[in-house]
């Protein structure tokens, strides 16, 4: 079983107090949808649909190949009325690669996007304090209050849905994922914690952005 924290905690959050890990606002209960890794046929698009059953918005942070080979599915995203983020070119694992050949890779990626955002989040979350510096320097980033774990194929979908539910509060960043790693556990948990939550009153916003050009 994979390892990994659903919520994150206070010691992430003291050592990278300049990411966004949570959106406080006053308003009315509003939890911050993110899908990582799309678009991808199929699964982006099952989201898609469930997001429009309650009017939802979410950020998707997209893959530079993936939106290369399925451009036609990045204009779905945005014509559905969404935000799309960086999530670099190759899903590249900061720790482990150079700063120089990072950089070049979240560019690559923002050349693929072809729209203006300023919201970026590593890959698995793991970025050099190096990398930031410079990363910052264009984009917000974006890491998460929440960790569905939808990726982690020995967790049971049930299970999924309960911490999901447990962990997640208003102004909550929540990460899932429109991959097909996890397409069986996503699909079954995204469209029960959608409704849970609409029947408690909440809205399903976007991480704000400024969106400056068309594709």
């Amino acid at each position: 079983m994979s390892f990994f924290l659903h919520k994150s905690n206070f010691l992430l959050r003291t050592i990278y107090p300049e990411f966004w890990w949570k959106i406080d606002e006053p308003a009315e209960p509003t939890i911050y949808l993110t899908f990582d890794d799309g678009p991808i046929p199929d699964v982006t698009e099952f989201v898609l649909e469930q997001l429009d059953k309650y009017a939802a918005q979410a950020t998707f942070f997209c893959i530079g190949d993936n939106v290369r080979k399925h451009r036609d599915i990045l204009y779905q995203v945005l014509e559905g009325g969404h935000m799309v983020g960086n999530h670099t070119y190759n899903h590249l694992n900061g720790w482990k690669t150079d700063d120089a050949v990072y950089l070049e890779n979240i560019q690559k990626c923002q050349e693929q996007l072809g729209v203006e955002t300023d919201l970026f989040r590593p890959p698995y979350g793991r970025i050099k304090k190096t990398q930031v510096a410079q990363v910052m320097e264009n984009y917000s980033v974006i890491m998460w209050d929440v960790l569905t774990g939808d990726f982690d194929q020995s967790q049971p979908a049930d299970v999924c849905l309960r911490k999901t539910i447990q962990y997640t509060e208003p102004g909550s960043i929540v990460v899932f994922h429109d991959s097909l790693k996890a397409w069986p556990t996503m699909r079954y948990v995204l469209p029960r914690m959608l409704a849970h939550f609409a029947d408690r009153g909440f809205s399903f916003r976007a991480v704000p952005q400024p969106v400056y050009a068309g594709y």
